[in-house]
C-alpha cells in the first residue's frame, strides 16, 4: 500500500491509537491506513527492523508515529508497551491488538510445546494487551478496542485446531470486554479476517495444500482480501463513526461466513 496524506475530515483525527503486531501483514497496513485516517500511531512488535521501516515510511509521510519492541506474550513487556504510548502522546484512545501465530495440522498432532505457544500469544497475548489498555482507558471513561480474530473464530475447518481454538477464544474475551467495560464508556469488538494477503496465508498455503484456493472458491466475492481492507473496517469501529458498536464480531471476509 502506498504512502498517503491524511484524508480530509480524517475520521481517527486527534485519535491516539496503539497497534499491537505491526511489523507485518494485517497489522503493517492498519497502522497505515490508522495515520491516513488522522490517527497518532505506536506500532509494537517483537522484531525492530521491519517496525522501525514502517515507523520510517509514516513520519516520512507526515504522520505522527512512534515504535515500541516487546512480547505479548510477557506480561513486563507489555505493560511497557502501553506505558510507552502514554508516556509519547500522552493519552491511549485505540488499541489494534493484531499479533498472533498460525499453526497447521490435526489437534492429536500438535505438540504439547506448539500448543502452549500459540495459545500465550493469541489468546493470552489478547488478554494481557486489554488488561493493560484498560488500565489507561478506564481513568480517561473513553476508548475503543478492536481484537484480531478470525474467520476461524466463527467456523471450524480440518488442520487448524488449535489456531481456530485460540481465534474462538479471543471473541469471547472481546464479548466479556465489552460487557465489563461498556459502562465505563469503552467499547471493545473483534475484527474476524478471512484469508488475506499476509506472510501468514503464505504458511497456510504450504501446509495445506489447495485450502486457499478452496476458501477462495467458497468466498462470494471470490478473491482474497487485503490488509487494507482490513485496516479500514478496524478503522471505523475506533472512529466515532461507530459510537454505538461495541461486542460485535465483524467478518471482514469477502461474505465466507455468510
Amino acid at each position: 500500500m502506498a504512502n498517503e496524506a491524511t484524508t480530509p475530515g480524517a475520521p481517527l483525527a486527534g485519535k491516539v491509537v496503539l497497534v499491537v503486531g505491526a511489523s507485518a501483514g494485517i497489522g503493517a497496513d492498519a497502522a497505515r491506513v490508522f495515520a491516513r485516517d488522522g490517527a497518532s500511531v505506536m506500532l509494537a512488535a517483537r522484531t525492530e527492523g521491519p517496525l522501525a521501516a514502517i515507523a520510517d515510511e509514516l513520519t516520512a509521510a507526515g504522520h505522527d508515529v512512534g515504535y515500541v519492541l516487546g512480547d505479548v506474550s510477557a506480561a513486563a513487556d507489555v505493560a511497557r508497551i502501553v506505558d510507552a504510548v502514554v508516556e509519547r502522546f500522552g493519552r491511549l484512545d485505540g488499541a489494534f491488538n493484531n499479533a498472533g501465530l498460525t499453526q497447521s495440522g490435526r489437534l492429536d498432532e500438535v505438540s504439547e510445546a506448539d500448543f502452549d505457544r500459540i495459545m500465550a500469544v493469541n489468546v493470552k497475548g489478547v488478554w494481557l494487551c486489554l488488561r493493560e489498555e484498560l488500565r489507561v482507558m478506564r481513568p480517561q471513561g473513553s476508548g475503543s478496542i478492536v481484537n484480531v480474530s478470525s474467520i476461524g473464530g466463527i467456523r471450524g475447518s480440518s488442520g487448524l485446531g488449535a489456531y481456530q481454538a485460540t481465534k474462538h477464544a479471543v471473541i469471547g474475551l472481546t464479548r466479556t470486554a465489552a460487557h465489563d467495560n461498556g459502562p465505563l464508556g469503552i467499547r471493545v469488538n473483534v475484527i474476524a479476517p478471512g484469508p488475506t494477503e499476509t506472510p501468514m496465508l503464505d504458511e497456510t498455503r504450504l501446509a495445506i495444500p489447495g485450502g486457499v484456493e478452496a476458501r477462495i472458491a467458497a468466498t462470494p466475492l471470490r478473491k482474497v482480501g487485503t490488509g487494507r481492507e482490513v485496516g479500514d473496517a478496524a478503522a471505523w469501529l475506533l472512529s466515532d463513526r461507530a459510537s454505538h458498536i461495541s461486542g460485535v464480531v465483524l467478518p471482514v471476509d469477502g461474505g465466507y461466513s455468510a
